[in-house]
């Protein structure tokens, strides 16, 4: 019956301990208390002009480089490192997009215009090299190849590339 007794006299003392007042200062609960005025933002005009955006540059130059292209070699290519569309590689900054962003120069006499010819796109490596060896092939070991990273005919998964193509 002790224990008991004990209890509750500890349970009173946390009971009348709690004040169960709020967190919060006395000016707040005071009645008469009336919050500050708000004041308004004071704003400075600036006498300079933000800069215009940037245009975003186009997927291709003038002369049908693409800006991005795939690492693996597949056609095509866009105007950011976005996933491929053929293979889902991201593709890659083509430094040969800037190469001749800048060729069209004032010539030296305006009335004889100089002429510009656009450079040759390089010539795409054969699918298969001198000794027969595919530059592509499946991962599933399905016969045949190819000389990008297609689908495979046979099974449909994604053809990987072959480093003994090189050798």
């Amino acid at each position: 019956m002790n224990l008991y007794k004990c209890i509750f006299c500890f349970m009173i003392v946390c009971l009348f301990a709690c004040d169960n007042k709020p967190n919060r200062p006395d000016a707040i609960l005071d009645e008469t208390y009336e919050p500050a005025p708000i004041q308004p933002a004071t704003t400075t005009t600036s006498t300079t002009t933000p800069p215009p955006p940037g245009t975003p540059e186009p997927a291709q130059n003038a002369d049908g480089v693409w800006h991005y292209t795939c690492p693996n070699g597949c056609e095509g290519g866009g105007g950011s490192a976005a996933p491929c569309s053929v293979c889902g590689a991201t593709l890659a900054h083509n430094t040969l997009y800037h190469n001749n962003a800048n060729a069209a120069t004032t010539p030296a006499n305006p009335t004889t215009p100089t002429p510009i010819t656009p450079p040759t796109p390089p010539t795409p490596e054969p699918a298969q090299n001198a000794a027969g060896v595919w530059h592509y092939t499946c991962g599933n070991g399905c016969a045949g190849g190819a000389g990008s990273a297609v689908a495979c005919a046979t099974c449909g998964g994604t053809l990987a590339h072959n480093p003994a193509y090189h050798q």
